[in-house]
């Protein structure tokens, strides 16, 4: 071996020793699981939770709107995330049985090196007219996947620390961990079609209702014939079957009412009636019992929001067939409504209506957090430890507020880097307060002086 590959190669063996050591239990004494956690541990938790909480998704939008820091950031993730790797598999004090986070841990490499070779090509500028437009799409597919990724890992890393979801507890740890997910990424999507997506929206001719129905209606489907498990049907049998066949019966009748891009209430009702059934569900201990029926309380209010923005803020998207971008178009987000007040109306109700449509998608969020948290494992805990249902609800709504600011806070990043910025005006993809026609998100805004600006939201990929 030359002198050269001597210390690189060395670095690497010593950093490899401590994941060789490192061994995964399948059995634990007493004094393993109870053992304090060491501070290699703890480094390991925060350090992963940043970066693929806050560095990889900051880094994926910054690559969207093609701002010349996404690579800087990624590569300092990737370096974070196998430096975490290693933390995670060096660590002393309390030891874990073997799990699905660690299999998960392993499989994460392959998304990271994929990832970083790709960018590593496309840097190149190598087969432009045949390899390199493939890689761009997959490159761009791998980075969007890392939201979701480190999403699961991170859930998974909660449930090794407190060993949940073993035993008899798995299936419900499926079903609340899945809808609750399920129920924040809901939150997310309308989210991002409240501050960038309605282009999207009049450009599929569908009405956002439509693509609710059918997802509710395909997972009805699944419930309908997963809650029971043959024997005896027992009252949550019942109630959970019940509810699968109301979501695809109401689905259903979802799908035929927003043909035609029509919009339609029945999600809304559909939510608010899961609410209200879940809000009733009797549980074994009382704390549960209450944050289930905050959890069906929040759920209920996401839904009449819901349908107070389909009936009276947004009505109606009209197809871009009809109402192609133009500099006296008033038909966009921007403007909240088909028939919004004139531009020398009040500036205050413009913001109003902006403000209520945040809520249905953070209290969708509300509900998934609250309804993750309301296993029957970790309120056992908090029963245990003494806690009341009061300041558990109030600790999972802070973490909905943190959920949400931070998607919030990546969707308007995303409208504001990169070919976003003002400075590249010039190329007829940033947002400027000057009137591009021909871009894919243009929308006017009124002023309360009766003159309209013209906000550009940037291309898609």
């Amino acid at each position: 071996m030359s002198t050269r590959l001597l210390l690189p190669s060395t670095i690497l063996f010593s950093l490899f020793i401590p994941t060789i050591a490192h061994k995964h239990h399948n059995e634990l004494s007493e004094e393993q699981t109870n053992a304090p956690v060491d501070t290699i541990l703890w480094m390991h938790i925060f350090l992963q939770a940043a970066v693929w909480g806050i560095l990889f998704p900051t880094g994926m939008v910054l690559g969207m709107s093609k701002s010349r820091w996404h690579v800087p950031l990624q590569s300092v993730g990737i370096a974070l995330t196998i430096g975490g790797y290693f933390l995670g598999h060096a660590h002393g004090g309390r030891a874990f049985l073997a799990g699905i986070h660690g299999i998960m841990a392993n499989i994460l490499l392959i998304p990271i090196f994929l990832q970083l070779a790709l960018g590593i090509y496309l840097k190149l500028h190598i087969h432009e007219e045949t390899l390199r437009p493939w890689a761009v799409r997959l490159h761009g597919i791998v980075g969007k996947s890392y939201p979701i990724l480190g999403w699961s890992q991170m859930l998974f890393g909660a449930i090794a620390f407190r060993g949940y979801c073993r035993g008899g507890h798995l299936g419900q740890c499926l079903a609340h961990y899945i809808m609750g997910s399920g129920f924040i990424a809901y939150g997310t999507i309308l989210a991002i079609m409240l501050l960038l997506g309605e282009r999207w929206i009049r450009r599929s001719a569908r009405s956002p209702e439509w693509w609710d129905s059918w997802v509710i209606m395909l997972w009805g489907i699944v419930n309908t014939f997963t809650e029971h498990h043959g024997g005896g049907w027992s009252v949550k049998d019942m109630q959970h079957t019940v509810m699968g066949v109301l979501w695809w019966a109401g689905g259903l009748l979802g799908i035929l009412l927003s043909r035609n891009n029509q919009r339609t209430v029945v999600p809304s009702v559909i939510i608010i009636m899961t609410g209200w059934a879940f809000s009733e569900h009797a549980q074994a201990l009382m704390i549960s019992t209450r944050v289930h029926a905050i959890f069906g309380y929040t759920l209920m209010l996401a839904g009449a929001a819901r349908i107070v923005e389909v009936c009276f803020i947004v009505p109606k998207f009209t197809p871009l067939s009809e109402g192609i971008a133009t500099p006296d178009d008033n038909h966009s987000e921007h403007t909240l409504a088909d028939n919004p007040p004139s531009a020398s109306a009040d500036a205050g109700y413009l913001q109003a209506v902006s403000a209520f449509r945040h809520l249905p998608p953070f209290l969708l969020t509300a509900s998934g957090v609250l309804f993750m948290s309301a296993t029957d494992e970790e309120l056992d805990f908090v029963h245990d430890s003494g806690m009341d249902h009061v300041t558990y609800i109030l600790i999972m709504y802070s973490l909905a507020f943190l959920i949400y600011a931070l998607v919030v806070s990546r969707i308007r990043l995303l409208a504001t880097s990169g070919r976003n910025t003002s400075g590249n005006s010039s190329n007829g993809q940033a947002i400027e307060l000057a009137s591009v026609p021909a871009s894919k998100w243009y929308a006017p805004v009124p002023n309360g002086d009766g003159e309209s600006e013209h906000h550009v939201i940037g291309d898609d990929e």
